[in-house]
């Protein structure tokens, strides 16, 4: 497969790590918050792993913690978290490094109504606004509804639904 000119398959485990790091976020169906750091630490991982620095990381961990609705729950731990909120936190996390690419698994699967309809609307803002592009697995027909290409997996294969 290839993918930005690049051979994917023919990266190394170390290339490979760094390429999903930048270009790749991932929503999965269950937050996957490390429970020892804060919503802001938990958002701030990806962009120390990339060796941004801790001013610049802090800031935008803020900024998406905002972006999903939660300026004000940003020193708390995962166990003090909603469910819907830790996986809000764990979508600021997918997208504070402005990947090009989102992969979400059920990201509205834990939230109420209002949160996810609030997570729809971030999600076409940002395709639209930043070009980024998502791929979700969803069985939210209001999330379906809103996308511009749906596929649904019928006896292991995509059929196109429109």
């Amino acid at each position: 497969m290839e993918i930005r000119g690049r051979r994917v398959e023919e990266l190394g485990e170390g290339e490979l790590a760094r390429f999903r790091a930048r270009h790749l976020g991932f929503v999965f169906q269950f937050h996957h918050l490390l429970p020892e750091f804060n919503a802001e630490e938990n958002v701030m991982m990806p962009l120390l792993i990339a060796g941004e620095n801790r001013a610049a990381a802090q800031a935008r961990a803020r900024a998406a913690l905002e972006a999903v609705g939660l300026r004000e729950r940003w020193d708390h731990a995962p166990a003090q978290l909603s469910g819907g909120e830790a996986q809000r936190v764990a979508v600021a996390r997918a997208l504070v490094a402005e990947p090009e690419l989102v992969m979400a698994d059920e990201p509205s699967g834990n939230l109420d109504q209002a949160g996810a309809e609030m997570l729809h609307e971030l999600i076409v803002t940002l395709a639209r606004r930043d070009s980024q592009a998502f791929v979700i697995v969803t069985h939210n027909d209001r999330l379906a509804a809103i996308a511009d290409r749906v596929l649904r997996l019928e006896a292991g294969r995509l059929a196109p639904v429109r």
